[in-house]
């Protein structure tokens, strides 16, 4: 969300990323070179934890139209928001990186706690959407 609005909004202890499962391997090494401990079980998420720093990768396959789906576990197939990879390029100062679309990232901010009821929605998830939504209509 950062990356999109050009700016860090808040502090954060979880940052989440999208990576294709193909490439899920590399990161876990990339990460854990970084001094990150894998922990979790999820076959469709990989966590990772550094000091108070937690980093989640959601793992994407490709379904047989070529559109993103959850690659495993049991979700798989479930294909994840339209358009959800023709998001912009990000900026925050001089690092830039792709980040998935904003329409994407509201309709995943609202949808977690359906997915998983033990997410309910956060403050900071609604102060997150209203912040997209008002780039949005800008």
């Amino acid at each position: 969300m950062d990356f999109y609005l050009g700016e860090v909004t808040r502090p954060h202890l979880d940052v989440d990323w999208f990576c294709w499962d193909s490439d899920a391997e590399a990161v876990r090494a990339i990460v854990t070179g970084l001094g990150f401990t894998e922990y979790g079980d999820s076959p469709a998420q990989r966590d990772f934890l550094r000091d108070e720093v937690d980093l989640g990768f959601a793992l994407l396959g490709r379904g047989a139209d070529g559109r993103p789906v959850v690659p495993s576990g049991p979700y798989a197939g479930a294909p994840w928001p339209a358009g959800m990879l023709a998001g912009p390029l990000g900026r925050i100062g001089d690092l830039t990186c792709p980040v998935i679309s904003p329409q994407a990232q509201i309709e995943l901010k609202l949808r977690y706690p359906e997915w998983n009821p033990a997410l309910a929605r956060r403050d900071k998830d609604r102060a997150d959407i209203e912040l997209l939504r008002a780039r949005l209509a800008a």
